[in-house]
């Protein structure tokens, strides 16, 4: 394998199992995997309470649902740490730091966080988006019990798929989900997961990443 770092980006809808394909891509390339990981990372980075960041985890920022501004510097779900507060650019660029830090040092997986984005500039940075029919997704949500019945799993998919449009929009200057805005698409559904893990490597061969 090429010594030189390499990242894979992989933004997701939700229940489309990109967190699945994110951790058997990097278990196949024995690399790091960053997720909820990246939150509890990039919170040491800030001196920040990991809860926090999970709260506010790719959720659209609260100044712009009319409570508060950047230029104030607050947010009212500030976490107090005793010497510090953060607000949801802090919360982005500590994330920013650690990617942009790491990708220097090794190669990972990260999923989501508008990780494509923040890696722009990398040169060996490919980046996923990982979809599936909203029936496929209801039944992978129901599947691992995020939700009792499929009304109540559509609802969430559609919740969560809305926060994080809003939160990729934002913070970049894409669209989340467009396909331009990203190297490969792909439909979860239509082969087996490690099918899906097989392809990517192939892809990544043939762009000379591996």
């Amino acid at each position: 394998m090429n010594k030189e770092p390499f990242v894979i980006t992989v933004g997701r809808q939700f229940g489309s199992g990109g967190r699945e394909l994110g951790k058997a891509l990097a278990e196949a390339l024995e690399i790091e995997y960053y997720d909820k990981e990246l939150l509890v990372e990039s919170a040491k980075l800030a001196g920040v309470n990991p809860e926090y960041f999970e709260k506010k985890d790719e959720r659209f920022p609260t100044f712009l649902q009319g409570l508060f501004s950047f230029s104030m510097g607050v947010t009212p779900m500030c976490y107090y740490t005793g010497t510090s507060s953060i607000t949801d650019d802090g919360l982005y660029k500590s994330i920013s730091d650690f990617l942009l830090k790491t990708s220097k040092e090794k190669s990972f997986v990260v999923v989501g966080r508008s990780a494509d984005y923040i890696l722009r500039d990398h040169p060996r940075c490919v980046n996923i988006f990982v979809h599936a029919p909203l029936e496929e997704c209801v039944k992978r949500i129901m599947g691992r019990n995020d939700a009792i019945d499929e009304a109540k799993a559509s609802a969430i998919a559609k919740k969560t798929n809305k926060w994080r449009a809003e939160y990729y929009n934002f913070f970049t200057d894409k669209q989340w989900g467009d396909a331009k805005s990203y190297d490969l698409t792909l439909d979860s559904s239509i082969m087996s997961m490690e099918n899906n893990v097989e392809l990517i490597k192939e892809y990544l061969r043939l762009r000379g990443i591996l």
